[in-house]
């Protein structure tokens, strides 16, 4: 049997319960077909990149599945049948990866970042603005009022 990664997309209004239903029926599809899922993993309700049938957010869910082409092609047709389901992807894999996947891991970071754990960021939070010491101080300018000297300045009288 072969190794398949398979995300879908389920629209916004329906619930998360309705959605591990149809990930449930879609287990059971694959069951039929002689296969069987490795891990299933629920992202969330994600934002879209661009509209999908005037969707702007999406039910996100990953099945990890090892099963034969032909249980795979009738999953995916009772997919295309579904109203709910936006998109859906199937990526043959050499292997499945072992351990939540990186979206799952970026949410775990996330998380972290929130509660104030240092993160791959060194604990910053990003975005403050810090001296750079390759450029001099632009000095006042024309259209601004003029601003106050900062003491840690090695340009002073630039």
């Amino acid at each position: 049997m072969a190794l398949y990664e398979h995300v879908y997309l389920v629209r916004q209004d329906v619930t998360a319960q309705q959605v591990e239903a149809m990930t449930e029926g879609y287990k059971q599809i694959l069951a039929n077909g002689g296969g069987k899922v490795a891990k299933v993993e629920y992202w969330g309700v994600k934002s879209l990149a661009y509209r999908i049938n005037k969707n702007r957010k999406a039910h996100f869910t990953l099945i990890n599945i090892d099963a034969p082409p032909a249980a795979v092609n009738e999953m995916e047709r009772q997919m295309g049948l579904s109203e709910d389901v936006l998109r859906h992807i199937t990526l043959r894999v050499e292997s499945h990866e072992d351990g939540p996947s990186a979206m799952m891991r970026k949410r775990d970071d996330s998380d972290r970042e929130d509660r104030g754990e240092r993160g791959d960021r060194g604990g910053r939070g990003g975005g403050g603005r810090f001296d750079r010491g390759d450029r001099p101080d632009r000095g006042d300018r024309p259209d601004r009022p003029p601003r106050r000297p900062r003491e840690d300045s090695a340009h002073e009288g630039a």
